[in-house]
C-alpha cells in the first residue's frame, strides 16, 4: 500500500475508493435482485405448468383397457394445451410407452419423479438441467373419479416443458444490469468528483500554507470553514502558526540582542586594547632589559592581548556577517600571486609546500581571500602537522568553472563524529576545539566568506590522513 500511495494521489484513490464502493454495492445489488427473480420467474412457470397439468390431466375421460393409439391421442391433446408454453407429454401404462412426440420414452424424467408420481395421488414435479439445458418435469398418476374413492388406473402422465424462455429472460435481465453498470459507474464519477474536491481543497490550502511556512511566511493561514475534522485541523494549523510566528519573532528579538551586544562590546573594547597593544609592544621591546620571570610575564601579557584582539577583531567580522553588512569588492586577480603574498606577509614560506600553478586568474575579493587562505592555512599549522600542502587549481562541473583552493596538514586528522561541527562558531567539544582557529570562529568566518563569494567549503580526511579542507569558488565570480 506505501508504494501504491507514492505512485498514486489522494483525489486518485479517493476516487477509486468510491468508484469500488459504487461497484460493489451495484454487483450487491444485481445478485440478489438477479436471485429474486430468477426465482419468480421460475416459480411462477412451474406454478402455473403444475396447476395446468394437474387440471388438464385430471379432466381427460379414461376408459379401460387403453391402447397405444387413444394413448398417443391423449398426449397430443395435453401437449396443445400446455401452458405457459408447449408441453411435451410422455404416458406409461402397463407396457405401453407413448408420447406427443417421435420419442416414446425421455431421459429427462428422473427415477425420483417416477417414485414420486407412482407414489402420490397428486401432481409430482421436479427441474432439470440435463446437457447444460433447464427441464421442468411433472408426474401425475391418472385415477377414476367415484365420488367415495378415487382408484388409480395404472396410467401415469409426465410432461416435460424447457425452461429456454424463463432462463432467455432471466439472460436477458442479467445483460441489461451489465450494460447498465458502466453508465451507472460513469454517473457514480461525477459525486465521486464533487466528493474528492471538498475533501482536497483543504488539504490543498493545507499544503499552501505549509508550503509559506516552509519559505518564512510565518503570518500564513487557512480560512476556517465548517466544524469538521478538517476544520479542526486547519484551526489547529492555524494556532500553531500562531504560536511558531510568535516563537521565531521572539528568538529573532533575541540573536537582534545578541549580535547587538557582541557589535557593542567589541566597538568598546577596541579602544582601550588597541591601547593595550600600544603598550604591549613598548614591553616586549624592553623585556631583554628585564629580569627573566617578569620578562616572560611581559611575553605572556602581550600574547594573551594578541589573542584578545584576534578574538575582538573576529566578532566584529562576524556580527558584520549577521547584519548582512558583510560585501564584496571584486577585481580580477592572479590567484597563485595572492596565496604567495598571504604566505609571506605571515612567514609561512617554509612550512608550506604551495602548488600553485601560473596563469590561473578569478574574480574575487581579495582581502576576503587572504582571510580564507590565511584562516585555512593557520589552522592546519596550529592543529595538524608539518609539511602543510596549498593546492590550486580549476575544474568544470555543471557547465561552470570553479576555482579549487586545497589546504591539506600531514596531523592526525578530524574526528568523524566532529566534521559536521567544525564549521560551527565556538564548537565546545574538545575534538572540535583542536580543529578551530585560535578565536574559535576562523573556520566560521571562512565558511562565511565562502558563501559570500557564492562557494562551498567542506572538510575531510585526506587521503594520508590528515585534515583536508577544499574551498570552490566561481572562477567568474559571485
Amino acid at each position: 500500500m506505501r508504494f501504491l500511495g507514492a505512485r498514486f494521489g489522494l483525489r486518485t484513490r479517493l476516487i477509486a475508493a468510491f468508484l469500488l464502493v459504487a461497484a460493489i454495492s451495484a454487483v450487491t445489488t444485481a445478485t440478489l435482485t438477479y436471485r429474486e427473480a430468477r426465482s419468480a420467474i421460475l416459480q411462477q412457470a412451474q406454478d402455473t405448468a403444475v396447476a395446468q397439468f394437474r387440471d388438464r390431466a385430471g379432466a381427460q375421460d379414461v376408459r379401460l383397457p387403453l391402447d397405444e393409439p387413444r394413448l398417443r391421442q391423449m398426449c397430443q391433446t395435453l401437449a396443445r394445451e400446455g401452458k405457459p408454453h408447449t408441453w411435451i407429454v410422455f404416458a406409461e401404462y402397463a407396457d405401453l410407452r407413448v408420447s406427443s412426440s417421435d420419442r416414446p420414452t425421455s431421459n429427462v424424467i428422473t427415477l425420483e419423479l417416477r417414485t414420486a408420481a407412482r407414489a402420490h395421488a397428486h401432481a409430482s414435479f421436479q427441474r432439470v438441467v440435463k446437457d447444460g439445458e433447464p427441464w421442468l418435469t411433472i408426474g401425475m398418476p391418472v385415477v377414476f373419479d367415484r365420488g367415495g374413492g378415487s382408484p388409480r388406473t395404472g396410467l401415469v402422465l409426465y410432461a416435460v416443458m424447457p425452461l429456454h424462455p424463463e432462463e432467455a429472460n432471466v439472460s436477458a435481465m442479467v445483460t441489461a444490469a451489465r450494460d447498465g453498470a458502466l453508465p451507472a459507474l460513469l454517473i457514480a464519477l461525477v459525486p465521486a468528483l464533487l466528493a474528492a474536491r471538498s475533501v482536497l481543497r483543504p488539504v490543498r490550502d493545507l499544503r499552501r500554507a505549509a508550503a509559506g511556512i516552509g519559505r518564512g511566511e510565518l503570518d500564513t493561514r487557512i480560512e476556517v470553514k465548517g466544524s469538521d475534522e478538517l476544520a479542526e485541523l486547519a484551526w489547529t494549523f492555524n494556532e500553531s502558526s500562531t504560536k511558531l510566528q510568535q516563537s521565531v519573532e521572539e528568538l529573532q528579538r533575541a540573536e537582534a540582542r545578541a549580535r547587538r551586544f557582541a557589535s557593542d562590546v567589541s566597538h568598546e573594547l577596541r579602544t582601550p586594547l588597541a591601547g593595550m597593544l600600544a603598550v604591549t609592544e613598548v614591553l616586549d621591546e624592553d623585556a631583554a632589559h628585564l629580569s627573566a620571570d617578569t620578562a616572560a610575564a611581559v611575553r605572556l601579557i602581550s600574547a594573551e592581548t594578541g589573542k584578545l584582539a584576534t578574538l575582538v577583531e573576529d566578532l566584529m567580522e562576524i556580527s558584520r556577517f549577521d547584519a548582512k553588512a558583510a560585501g564584496l569588492h571584486l577585481d580580477e586577480v592572479d590567484v597563485a600571486e595572492m596565496i604567495r603574498k598571504t604566505l609571506q606577509a605571515r612567514r609561512w614560506e617554509g612550512k608550506v609546500v604551495a602548488e600553485l600553478p601560473d596563469g590561473v586568474r578569478a574574480v574575487l575579493d581579495p582581502p576576503r581571500f587572504d582571510v580564507i587562505v590565511a584562516n585555512l592555512v593557520g589552522n592546519a599549522l596550529r592543529h595538524g602537522a608539518q609539511p602543510v600542502r596549498v593546492r590550486l587549481g580549476t575544474e568544470r562541473r555543471d557547465g561552470e568553472l570553479l576555482l579549487v583552493t586545497e589546504v591539506e596538514d600531514s596531523g592526525p586528522g578530524i574526528d568523524p563524529a566532529v566534521l559536521p561541527h567544525i564549521f560551527d562558531r565556538f564548537y565546545k567539544a574538545d575534538e572540535a576545539r583542536t580543529r578551530s582557529a585560535g578565536s574559535g570562529l576562523g573556520l566560521a568566518i571562512t565558511w562565511e566568506n565562502v558563501r559570500l563569494h557564492g562557494g562551498t567549503v567542506r572538510g575531510a580526511n585526506g587521503p594520508t590522513g590528515g585534515a583536508l579542507f577544499t574551498v570552490e569558488i566561481p572562477l567568474e565570480g559571485a
